[in-house]
């Protein structure tokens, strides 16, 4: 019978002493990680997708119909301004100029002839200012068959880059017909849309530190290594998109910026006393981002928060949070609003560099 007893006694202790540890060791494995947001300056990069543009684009075209006898450069070449391009057959405007010159100098010889009887009162005054006018009629013509010559010689009207020839030699030329493009890229006018909170912002910029310096990233996500400035904003917002359009200007000495590229604009823009907290802590409801504060007894409430910006694994808060409250760090799925819990804490900074040391 005591052995019965002393069975049983020794049965309930290691229940209890389980029971204990079972108690025990969950409670461990609730314990979640708290911290709290982070106050601190820091700078925020807004991007924004942009078109490529030359600071001078333009076709070149043919003044003149004609055969194209002569092409002077290739796609893709540099040249200089004033350079020879293009040549369309000239012996049509070779002969209206010869023309046009023979004409003058038939009028230069009667009004050589009609001065002198004029000056003798032989002819009356009125048929040497005739003579006079038909000469400077034929003047103009030889002038007008001059610049019909000049133009069939096409050249470059500034220094740049030959786009494609639309045209090969031999073609039969219209006159207006495009024959090529020519882009001037010593500069580079890089084009994108800001929306109206982003501009009245640049504008408040702008009033204090002067025009605004942006950067380039090109499509292969290299930053361009020279920055640009803000230079010209549309007059109008676009009123289906609430976009208004920015143009910075971007130097381009190694020519490496083509007409017709896409980037992403890059602008840091400062932000003081910022309150920043990891991506992680929030939950994403509706469209509406959330966090779990702790209460002072341990309670977690879900609250809504506005994100200012948005960083590699951070977001900036808007509103909806203080830098002295806690948050739920981790385990967000684990709770439900009003729980109760045991928790860790760890200081904001020691969260934040883990996570930057993470992302590099």
């Amino acid at each position: 019978m005591k052995r019965i007893v002393m069975l049983m006694g020794l049965y309930a202790l290691l229940c209890h002493i389980g029971c204990k540890s079972a108690k025990e060791g969950k409670e461990e494995e609730t314990k979640l990680l708290v911290t709290s947001p982070l106050k601190m300056d820091t700078t925020i990069t807004s991007e924004y997708v942009c078109q490529i543009r030359s600071i001078r684009n333009i076709e070149v075209r043919a003044q003149e119909k004609g055969y194209l006898q002569n092409i002077y450069v290739d796609e893709g070449q540099f040249v200089k301004k004033g350079q020879l391009l293009f040549k369309i057959m000239p012996t049509i405007y070779e002969a209206e100029q010869q023309r046009a010159q023979a004409e003058v100098d038939i009028a230069e010889i009667e009004v050589k002839n009609t001065q002198p009887l004029a000056d003798k009162n032989v002819v009356s005054k009125n048929e040497l200012a005739m003579a006079q006018a038909k000469l400077g009629k034929a003047k103009a013509e030889l002038a007008l068959a001059k610049a019909h010559l000049a133009f069939t010689e096409i050249r470059a009207p500034f220094d740049g880059l030959v786009d494609l020839l639309h045209l090969k030699l031999g073609s039969l030329v219209e006159e207006g017909e495009l024959l090529t493009t020519l882009s001037d890229n010593s500069k580079m006018w890089v084009y994108f849309n800001v929306s109206e909170p982003e501009y009245l912002s640049y504008k408040a910029q702008a009033n204090n530190n002067g025009k605004l310096e942006v950067h380039l990233l090109t499509a292969d996500k290299q930053l361009f290594k020279s920055p640009g400035v803000v230079e010209t904003i549309e007059s109008e917002f676009n009123n289906e998109t609430g976009n208004i359009a920015f143009r910075a200007t971007f130097p381009n000495t190694d020519g490496l910026l083509r007409h017709g590229e896409t980037g992403t604009i890059l602008i840091n823009k400062p932000i003081r006393d910022a309150v920043i907290i990891p991506q992680k802590a929030t939950l994403e409801i509706m469209d509406k981002k959330y966090v779990y504060v702790v209460d002072k007894n341990n309670v977690v409430k879900l609250t809504p928060i506005s994100i200012a910006a948005e960083m590699p694994d951070l977001y900036v808060i808007k509103d909806g949070l203080n830098a002295d409250e806690k948050i739920l760090l981790e385990g967000l799925r684990k709770v439900k609003n009003n729980d109760k819990i045991a928790f860790d804490y760890e200081e904001p900074r020691k969260v934040v560099s883990h996570l930057i040391l993470a992302s590099e």
